[in-house]
């Protein structure tokens, strides 16, 4: 057997023993929060108690509509719908992938997506998102495959990003990305199919709903927003500062100038069609202005480290891969108050996303355009469409 052909039967074998060891896992572990969202789809008609009281001792803190979506889900045993979700995971994640390669330029064949999706599986904010059951792969599959459809002009550019909205809040900055950039259909198309996924919640739990809109949505008592996997620059406030009540009326200026500095950024780069660092930007956007963007949220990693490597960045999308594999951050879980290198570490995800934000500023000061997609895996050196990405 030919060495690239070698090479390419290790990929699928690595790959295979990932899904096998999710099943087993799946099969084995009370995900957390996928039990959260189970039991919200249990009680989410039942009055407000969606919101009033705990479930699995911890709060439902996303929106109505996505108790509403996980109502059936709630009528098949939980073993089983959990494996279900935890390899629907793993598919939605092999979707972002290659619907992150293809914005990129990247040629995406079977073997080049399945040595993405195989490295993509060992970075921390993947592998803790199926740790946890959490639903971070499918929003960010629907957000990317829309962002895909916006760059070809589709008629329904839009319908994605509304739904993951109306999910979870924080994709939301992709309408206003929309906007800015000039995608005025699209943006309307997201903001309609928010606002109606929205109604669906009201009409499905009508008093969950009030309590939800009413506020609950702005509360970030319910969860522990200085633990350090909250890598928000709220996060590292409360842990510099000695917790969430020592953050002072200040704060809000944090969020609107690395709001409106990374929607510039964003916007820049889609005006120029490049949207595989339109999009990356955003989603590390919505992460700098979000409260509470904890670990498992940076699956955003993914189409900035791809976008890394088109530039020609091999060794920082490495580092960055490194960083994101480690995940040191877990190796200082009590640093409060400022405490020299100790505390870069223990918010190195906040300072990655910061300093990719910058690069990419930085990087639309240059006249050329981003490099042509270059070779991550050769895993073949006779068929050039076998190889990782097209070779100019």
């Amino acid at each position: 057997m030919r060495e690239p052909q070698k090479r390419t039967h290790l990929v699928y074998t690595v790959l295979a023993l990932q899904i096998f060891g999710v099943v087993a896992f799946a099969a084995a572990w009370n995900a957390l929060d996928f039990h959260i969202y189970w039991e919200g789809g249990r009680v989410v008609t039942d009055g407000a108690r969606l919101y009033r009281e705990q479930l699995v001792a911890h709060w439902f803190t996303n929106t109505p509509f996505m108790a509403a979506l996980f109502s059936p889900v709630s009528h098949i045993p939980l073993t089983v719908a959990r494996i279900g979700w935890e390899l629907a995971s793993v598919g939605a994640f092999a979707w972002s992938c290659g619907s992150a390669l293809r914005l990129g330029g990247f040629a995406c064949t079977r073997a080049r997506l399945a040595v993405v999706v195989a490295a993509g599986l060992f970075l921390q904010p993947m592998w803790q998102s199926i740790f946890l059951g959490q639903i971070n792969p499918f929003l960010l599959a629907l957000v990317l495959a829309d962002v895909r459809m916006v760059a070809a002009g589709r008629r329904w550019a839009g319908v994605g990003v509304g739904v993951a909205a109306a999910i979870k809040l924080t994709p939301g900055i992709f309408v206003v990305m929309l906007l800015l950039a000039g995608r005025i259909r699209a943006a309307a198309v997201s903001a309609g199919t928010f606002v109606a996924c929205g109604l669906l919640g009201f009409l499905v739990a009508p008093k969950a709903s009030r309590v939800y809109w009413s506020g609950t949505f702005l509360d970030t008592s319910r969860v522990g927003a200085d633990y350090i996997s909250n890598q928000s620059p709220f996060g590292a406030a409360a842990r510099l500062l000695g917790g969430p009540d020592h953050v002072g009326g200040w704060y809000p200026v944090v969020p609107l100038v690395l709001g409106a500095a990374g929607m510039a950024v964003a916007v820049a780069w889609a005006r120029r069609d490049e949207w595989l660092g339109a999009a990356a930007v955003t989603g590390t956007t919505g992460l700098l202005v979000s409260p509470i963007s904890w670990a498992h949220h940076w699956v955003w990693v993914v189409p900035a480290l791809l976008f890394l490597v088109r530039d020609g960045r091999r060794r920082w999308a490495a580092g960055a891969y490194l960083l994101f594999c480690l995940s040191p951050l877990w190796w200082m879980p009590r640093v409060h108050g400022f405490d020299g290198t100790n505390t870069l570490v223990a918010n190195c995800y906040l300072l990655s996303g910061l300093a990719f934000v910058a690069y990419m500023a930085w990087r639309l000061r240059q006249r050329t355009t981003p490099a042509e997609p270059r070779r991550l895996v050769d895993l073949s050196r006779t068929r050039p469409e076998h190889a990782l990405v097209p070779q100019p």
